[in-house]
């Protein structure tokens, strides 16, 4: 009933900045929990954060403390501002929605998932 699509992904220099968006389809996204995760080369998947419908309430990851999550749900988007971006960060991220829930640091607290955007990081 839901589709991802992400988008902003891209190559950035060590220390720079990227926002990443999510638009998703459907009349329930206000009701939807919101996530985002990242999956690098060889890698898990891994939380980086999620942000409850009233977008006031959030849950960042604390090794990722320097990426910002919101949410503007007149625009059924999801937005993922990362700072100070390192090598490290490089990964493919992904944009995921999930009914309201309080646990929402696994890939299994989520229904829908996007296909991804690549976001590569030079040192």
């Amino acid at each position: 009933q839901v589709q991802l699509v992400e988008s902003g992904g891209g190559l950035v220099t060590a220390g720079g900045s990227l926002r990443l968006s999510c638009a998703a389809s459907g009349r329930t996204f206000r009701n939807y929990v919101m996530g985002w995760f990242r999956q690098a080369p060889g890698k898990e998947r891994e939380f980086v954060a999620a942000i409850w419908s009233g977008g006031s309430a959030y849950d960042v990851d604390p090794a990722k403390g320097r990426f910002t999550i919101s949410r503007d749900n007149a625009k059924n988007t999801v937005y993922l501002q990362m700072d100070s971006l390192k090598p490290e960060d490089t990964a493919i991220y992904y944009c995921a929605a999930g009914e309201p829930r309080s646990s929402v640091r696994e890939s299994r607290d989520y229904d829908y998932w996007g296909q991804g955007t690549q976001v590569t990081v030079s040192s």
